[in-house]
């Protein structure tokens, strides 16, 4: 052989893969021992974490002399206790369904609102120019910090004096008011993450601002859109304080009603339970159907 040909042979041999080595077998038995003792961990932390819920949703279909007899566990043992009666009650409870609708005529109006103001103040700081731009940023920013407890009595006198005490559109109003700084700030920080070239070409085709926005901006903002509304409706839908202080007491949101019942009715839990269930299942409805797009807008905002 040459000495071309065993300089070629030595090179190769040089390049060679190194051989793999060879885990042992106690060490892999140990690591697949502490991945299944992980995953039961976290499924028994699951199922802790969902017991609430169960309970709640087992004694909705439980009826109120079997819940004080021996609670709502007893199911298990005897199904036949399970019962749609208290949903017929709920149903028949005027002030429980009107005030889910009632909750939905200020949390479906005041996440639209923070959307779509939101969106268009992102825009504007995070793609125009005009004076004070940062500035005014700064403060919205700023307004983060502002805890709703501050506003209560200052503009429970406004709205009294305007008329607004005690009403939806007041409510809705509130909610708009301290929904927008957040809004405002997410929108910003994930539309500035667009390419400038991807704009200036929509402009060099002629495309306005209004176009831009709604042609090019909204589609790719959509996941954070979808997540913004997502915690904005839960926040509004699960809101109690703001409600107590501003909403209509002859036509309350479904947590102010529930807290009337428990205050009217101590043990009048054939309403309680099924009524805090429906409460809390239409949030998770809200949140499963825009999962995917929620999960999105997190991860984009995580790696951006």
């Amino acid at each position: 052989m040459t000495d071309a040909g065993r300089v070629t042979d030595a090179g190769l041999e040089g390049r060679r893969a190194p051989a793999r080595t060879r885990v042992p077998f106690a060490e892999r038995a140990a690591g697949r021992l502490a991945a299944g003792a992980l995953r039961v961990f976290l499924v028994v932390m699951a199922l802790f974490w969902l017991l609430p819920t169960l309970g709640l949703l087992l004694s909705s279909f439980v009826s109120p002399t079997d819940l004080n007899s021996g609670g709502w566990w007893q199911v298990f043992t005897a199904p036949s206790r399970l019962t749609a009666d208290n949903y017929e009650r709920l149903l028949a409870n005027d002030t429980i369904t009107g005030s889910l609708l009632n909750t939905f005529a200020i949390a479906v109006p005041a996440t639209l609102l923070v959307v779509a103001l939101g969106s268009f103040a992102g825009y504007a700081f995070a793609w125009l120019e005009f004076p004070g731009r940062d500035w005014l940023f700064l403060l919205v920013v700023g307004l983060l910090v502002v805890p709703v407890q501050v506003a209560l009595i200052p503009v429970s006198e406004l709205f009294g004096s305007i008329g607004l005490f005690e009403t939806t559109a007041g409510v809705v109003l509130f909610h708009t008011a301290f929904g927008l700084p957040f809004a405002v700030f997410l929108l910003r920080n994930f539309f500035a993450e667009i390419p400038r070239e991807l704009l200036e070409a929509a402009r060099l085709d002629g495309a306005g601002e209004l176009r831009l926005f709604a042609r090019v901006v909204l589609p790719l903002g959509g996941p954070a859109i979808a997540s913004l509304a997502v915690f904005q409706f839960l926040w509004v839908w699960n809101d109690m304080l703001v409600a107590l202080v501003f909403a209509d007491s002859a036509h309350p949101p479904v947590t102010v009603a529930l807290q009337q019942q428990v205050r009217q009715f101590g043990n009048n839990i054939d309403v309680l339970a099924p009524g805090a269930f429906l409460s809390m299942a239409v949030p998770l409805v809200v949140f499963f159907a825009f999962q995917r797009q929620f999960v999105s807008g997190v991860m984009a905002g995580a790696i951006k």
